[in-house]
């Protein structure tokens, strides 16, 4: 059984004059020990999907089950005990801390959430600390005298306190130097191993995905087009724009030329493409990619995709044209 599972979730925000669902009907789970990576360009909907689940915007449709119990928006009102065992680190680690007060005092605030805690709290607080790599005098410090990488480890020993069977992770390296990047990083692949819980690890950067998830989602205008392992997803990716996406992304050598941008933007999501949503940067689009949105179908051993290559299309009138292996009559109907 999944421990955060998210069934055709939709997430609206109500704007003047339109409505925008920055998130369409997107499925996704995580299971107790597993890193799943969830990658997309910026604007695609990542961070929004990622406070759905833990409950910081409203689900428009769709359902959030954490640990099989529905998770609730969180208000002013106490949580549910059992939701506090779902916790989240943001990306900006100064932005997510006060700055008024002590670091040991901001851990400790996650020991309260923690069921039946009832032992020292500076004790605890120490060994947190020490857990996420940091002296244990930095509980007597403030936030702006440590870097942006140590300030993340303090986010995290902070939600450690609470003791989380899964932790979301919203781009929580991005905003790091290369070489607290790979040290955040590893620190929360040690973290999910060591105390076998979950992480939704969201990122833009594959590279960092692909050494340290175990399944990758791969989301497109507020939409999952594509889950699987991620080494078979990274060595025989069934989308075109997962493919775009690993294509983009550098060698780790520096050989050989720059890769090619993926061509045109994505698209404003109050007013998303009709059909596939994908289907005007699709180099593979043909007669019912502008028309009918795909499914999302199985392609075996835990594998999925939404894209028209891997399930029969719709019929289409007579006189069109259909050639899977390259362009198409997009202007057909469909039947």
């Amino acid at each position: 059984m999944s421990l955060l599972e998210l069934r055709g979730v939709e997430v609206v925000y109500h704007r003047p004059g339109r409505d925008v669902r920055a998130v369409a009907g997107a499925d996704l789970s995580v299971e107790r020990g597993q890193i799943v990576g969830l990658v997309g360009e910026s604007g695609c909907g990542k961070s929004t999907l990622a406070r759905a689940a833990v409950g910081l915007v409203p689900v428009a449709a769709g359902q959030v089950l954490f640990d099989d119990v529905p998770v609730q928006p969180l208000r002013r009102r106490a949580r549910d005990p059992r939701e506090r065992r779902l916790q989240m680190v943001f990306q900006d680690p100064y932005s997510s801390l006060n700055p008024r007060r002590r670091i040991g005092d901001q851990i400790a605030d996650g020991l309260k959430l923690a069921a039946g805690f009832r032992g020292d709290p500076r004790k605890k607080v120490a060994e947190l600390l020490e857990r996420v790599h940091l002296p244990t005098d930095a509980a007597r410090r403030f936030p702006h005298e440590f870097s942006g990488g140590q300030r993340q480890r303090i986010a995290i020993a902070r939600a450690l306190a609470a003791d989380p069977s899964l932790i979301v992770a919203d781009e929580a390296i991005s905003a790091l130097d290369a070489s607290a990047q790979a040290s955040v990083a590893n620190l929360l692949v040690s973290l999910t191993r060591e105390l076998d819980m979950g992480l939704l690890f969201i990122s833009h950067d594959l590279a960092i995905v692909r050494q340290v998830a175990d399944v990758v989602a791969v989301m497109y205008l507020g939409k999952v087009v594509e889950t699987g392992v991620t080494a078979q997803v990274w060595a025989e990716p069934a989308h075109p724009y997962t493919r775009a996406l690993i294509a983009a992304v550098p060698p780790p050598d520096g050989s050989g030329t720059l890769p090619k941008d993926l061509p045109g933007d994505v698209p404003d999501p109050a007013e998303p493409p009709t059909g596939c949503r994908c289907h005007p940067r699709c180099p593979a689009a043909f007669a019912p990619c502008p028309v009918v949105e795909p499914p999302i179908v199985s392609l075996g051993d835990g594998r999925t995709t939404a894209c028209w290559l891997h399930t029969e299309p719709p019929a289409l009138v007579a006189g069109s044209s259909v050639d899977r292996d390259g362009a198409a009559d997009n202007t057909s109907e469909v039947a």
